[in-house]
């Protein structure tokens, strides 16, 4: 019994570490700066209208910090969207990055978008099988086909976390090839804020790798709800 819990413990620290370092981060660079002619929200608008990627909408939303090539849409949260922190500023930079991407047509945000686009679909599929997986053995009275099940909808839900860590280079070609070009050609930070900028791409890029881990933590959460 001990060691299954320090293995939970590890496991858990492997799927909640890299979420508390970027939500850190973010939130270390989060105070508000007087300094700052405008928001995040405005200074993405700007950054797009410099670059003629008018048709680029900018929303706030509740949902992460993300641009939507779908709908041609950069969101940021509230904080983000309305705040004059060096987060805000350097978040929307990063997103504005993936605007840019977008309208260079970067064949890995190409692939990203339709792997997302599949998952979406791929993931109700795999919450339906292990779902069923426990009936099925109680009609067909065959254990062996709960394992299948469970192994195929396992296969399925890492589909996910498969598709977060394929995005790392896609994020960090936003904060270190779009980002942070943009931020010092344009002179839009100090000279002593731009450590911290660096810090804060790095963390948005992780998101997705965060995200991933996060992931782990569904996978044990379906493991413990059927008890295999």
């Amino acid at each position: 019994m001990a060691i299954l819990l320090i293995l939970l413990a590890i496991f858990a620290a492997i799927a909640l570490l890299p979420q508390w370092w970027v939500n850190s981060v973010i939130k270390r660079h989060s105070e508000e700066r007087p300094d700052f002619p405008g928001t995040g929200g405005e200074f993405a608008r700007h950054l797009l209208d410099e670059m003629n990627l008018h048709h680029v909408l900018v929303e706030q939303t509740n949902d992460g910090d993300h641009y939507d090539p779908t709908t041609k849409t950069l969101r940021l949260l509230p904080q983000h969207h309305d705040g004059r922190s060096l987060s805000a500023v350097v978040i929307a930079a990063h997103e504005v990055g993936h605007a840019m991407q977008d309208a260079t047509g970067y064949a890995p945000l190409v692939h990203r978008t339709r792997m997302a686009l599949q998952a979406h679909y791929i993931e109700k599929i795999g919450f339906t099988i292990m779902l069923l997986a426990p009936v099925m053995m109680i009609f067909s009275k065959a254990p062996i086909l709960l394992v299948i099940q469970l192994l195929a909808g396992m296969g399925v839900l890492s589909f996910t976390i498969l598709m977060h860590a394929l995005t790392l280079p896609v994020e960090f070609d936003a904060s270190f090839k779009r980002a942070l070009p943009v931020l010092k050609a344009g002179g839009y930070l100090k000279e002593k804020d731009m450590r911290s900028a660096r810090e804060i791409l790095r963390a948005a890029a992780y998101t997705y790798v965060a995200a991933a881990a996060m992931s782990l933590l569904d996978v044990a959460r379906w493991f413990r709800i059927l008890r295999f």
